[in-house]
């Protein structure tokens, strides 16, 4: 099976801790042959996380795609969690100009995870699947399994040679997934969504 080039595009957002922001539908204009289940408003990210016994705060938005094949695909919205603590320790020991460094070694881990996670995933159609939305959701939770697995080990490094602790995960409802085309110009991301 040919593998396309892995196609990421993933664009940083700054998210406040005191603001929660709906989710933006990520379904394309002219629907591709693709699963989506659109992202409400009532299906905000959460702010925060416990990892490891930490609260951790949504800090970055991250939209992500890889393809699997010429056929299949996927893209979505990562949200990216940071302990508060550690960025303020960071900044006084080191200068928030590290952050920079940072949000290029995480874009990296996520990008190498999303391609890991996605080739992973069936991306398959299911003909005995009782409706497109059962079918969004299993492959959704197959696909985060897999994101998890694939990139744990990598945050554990970037634990230990940043001394920041952090989270990525995907955000479920987001997620679409491309079984019929997986072109560059269904993944690229939204030009209303880059940041100003």
């Amino acid at each position: 099976m040919h593998k396309l080039n892995i196609l990421i595009a993933f664009s940083l957002l700054t998210v406040t801790a005191c603001t929660s922001q709906p989710a933006k539908d990520t379904q394309p204009v002219s629907a591709p042959p693709a699963i989506a289940t659109p992202a409400t408003s009532e299906q905000a990210p959460p702010l925060t996380e416990l990892k490891n016994g930490k609260t951790l705060n949504m800090v970055r938005v991250m939209d992500g795609a890889a393809c699997k094949n010429d056929l299949q695909g996927v893209k979505g919205t990562f949200l990216v969690y940071a302990n508060p603590d550690d960025i303020e320790r960071i900044k006084r020991e080191k200068g928030a100009q590290i952050f920079a460094d940072f949000e290029i070694k995480i874009q990296n881990l996520a990008s190498e995870a999303l391609q890991t996670a996605t080739d992973a995933t069936n991306l398959a159609e299911d003909p005995f699947a009782i409706s497109a939305q059962v079918v969004q959701q299993k492959i959704a939770n197959q696909l985060t399994a897999n994101f998890q697995d694939s990139i744990a080990a990598g945050l554990q490094r970037f634990q230990q040679d940043t001394t920041l602790s952090i989270d990525i995960v995907p955000f479920t409802p987001s997620l679409i997934f491309y079984q019929k085309a997986c072109e560059a110009t269904q993944l690229e991301p939204d030009e209303s969504q880059a940041p100003q």
